[in-house]
């Protein structure tokens, strides 16, 4: 029998390719350098501070007061103007759920194993996002970081999810994410743990095996 009791997914990036890959492409031809405009939307994502993109994922303020702030930071340290709701509709939309793993994530209930979302994400983009799978159907928990104030890779959102659930071992769970910093997190809190790239097949099976 398999000492996981419950596998935790993060959503963008797991349950859909990662919107991140295509942001290179734009910036290019704005002028960009490469990974100059992730790193003017969102900071150093794989930190939790004080950019606004991560205050917008901690419910903090509001995707306007954001997207005016980030236009400030474009143009008074970069020198050039940057809409963060024009990028995100140059963005393509056929990247589309993974099916695959929603018929995992329906088997795993089938079988028994509780199931989780944890997510950074923005009070804006609850009903996009919500709309894309029945969140209410396939998990008993959706951590939201702008509903509970904590963003990913503060262990604290983790910690927050494993009180929720009523589970006091950490090494009894499993968490997928595609941030290799999310991942450290999750794994020096005891978690098991799985990187999720493009090969959404790899993930799955690595998820099996750690199930057994």
């Amino acid at each position: 029998m398999s000492q996981i009791e419950a596998v935790l997914f993060d959503f963008g990036g797991v349950f859909t390719l990662s919107p991140f890959s295509e942001f290179d492409g734009i910036g290019q031809k704005m002028g960009a350098r490469p990974g100059q405009i992730h790193e003017i939307m969102f900071g150093n994502y794989h930190e939790d501070g004080d950019h606004p993109w991560h205050k917008v994922e901690r419910g903090e303020i509001s995707l306007d007061e954001c997207r005016q702030t980030i236009m400030d930071i474009a143009q008074a340290q970069h020198g050039f103007a940057l809409d963060i709701y024009e990028i995100f509709a140059a963005m393509p939309r056929d990247g589309g759920i993974r099916t695959r793993l929603v018929e995992k994530v329906a088997e795993l209930k089938a079988r028994g194993f509780r199931r989780a979302i944890i997510t950074n994400n923005v009070k804006e983009f609850a009903d996009g996002w919500r709309s894309l799978l029945p969140v209410d159907d396939l998990f008993e928990l959706v951590i939201d970081s702008c509903e509970v104030g904590l963003r990913k890779p503060n262990p604290a959102i983790f910690e927050l999810t494993l009180e929720r659930m009523g589970i006091a071992d950490a090494s009894r769970t499993v968490f997928l994410d595609d941030f290799p910093g999310n991942i450290e997190t999750a794994k020096a809190l005891g978690m098991k743990t799985v990187l999720v790239d493009e090969d959404i097949k790899k993930a799955i099976t690595e998820l099996d095996a750690l199930l057994k």
